[in-house]
């Protein structure tokens, strides 16, 4: 693996996005039905990739051949990320859904190891082994709360999931094709199966967006399917899964300090145990391995 400057950019740019967008999506779906809130997200997100298209200098188009390859990775990279943990953040905290949708590191390598024969190193394993940890501990005090709910909890776990399968799977696609314009049918294709789904289930919830709605709903435009899921998408594909995944730890972390400065969720000592847990894991796939000079 090599870890350029360009990743380390790419990576505290998006943990501290996609970190304090958690208690940004509490808001927004609290002000605005959940669907309408992610389906009007994305659609007002795709001008921003267009033009960092353009500005790029890169083309658009996708084979025909390629489209049932875009369409396999869209629903498995984007589309049941969106609608389920959209839908599961309504009946969880913002900080607590952040650390059940960061499970999806686990999950990818134990995605990597049923279906690819992916063995990790030694390191590698203390890793996902601290990353496990350091999410239990997380989760210390909301089970009691979450077994209240556990359709919710069960759903940001299944979503999580699937998002790890398919960045098991986009590390291995074929497709020739930029990162952006990968990004953009994704986006598409996902918005269209949200925009379906809520005229079906939630019509009768339309309305416009009050200003704290629209707030949401442009930053998560702007800054989360403007730039964060087009630099995810970059380190899924040019680093290994367990680097790329393990790499995005503090996310989950920072999505739980957020929400409780923003919406008075609980913090305890657990969390401050985490913090170090998770630095471990990051650590585990970033720092230089030593090297053992021939004789």
């Amino acid at each position: 693996m090599t870890l350029t400057p360009k990743h380390l950019v790419l990576l505290v740019l998006l943990t501290l996005t996609w970190g304090i967008n958690w208690p940004v999506m509490k808001i927004g779906v609290t002000e605005y039905p959940p669907l309408a809130f992610r389906a009007l997200s994305i659609w007002l997100g795709l001008p921003f990739v267009y033009i960092a298209a353009r500005v790029m200098g890169q083309s658009l188009r996708i084979d025909r051949r390629d489209w049932a390859e875009v369409a396999r990775l869209a629903l498995t990279n984007m589309t049941v990320w969106h609608v389920v943990a959209i839908l599961a953040i309504q009946a969880l905290s913002s900080g607590r859904a952040a650390i059940l949708g960061y499970t999806m590191p686990i999950f990818s390598a134990l995605w990597g190891r049923a279906l690819f024969g992916e063995r990790l190193s030694l390191r590698q394993s203390m890793g996902v082994a601290a990353a496990a940890v350091g999410v239990a501990l997380l989760l210390w005090h909301e089970l009691g709360q979450m077994t209240g709910r556990p359709w919710a909890a069960l759903a940001m776990l299944a979503a999580a999931a699937v998002w790890a399968l398919g960045t098991q799977q986009l590390r291995r696609t074929t497709l020739q094709v930029p990162t952006i314009t990968l990004v953009w049918w994704m986006l598409i294709l996902s918005a269209l199966v949200l925009t379906a789904l809520t005229a079906v289930l939630e019509r009768d919830r339309w309305a416009a967006p009050s200003t704290v709605a629209w707030g949401a709903i442009l930053f998560n435009a702007a800054v989360i399917f403007g730039f964060a899921q087009t630099a995810w998408l970059v380190l899924a594909r040019t680093l290994p899964p367990a680097a790329s995944t393990l790499s995005v730890m503090m996310i989950p972390v920072l999505g739980a300090v957020s929400g409780a400065l923003w919406l008075g969720e609980a913090l305890h000592w657990q969390d401050a145990a985490a913090v170090v847990l998770m630095g471990a894991a990051i650590g585990s796939v970033l720092l230089p391995a030593r090297r053992v000079a021939a004789a």
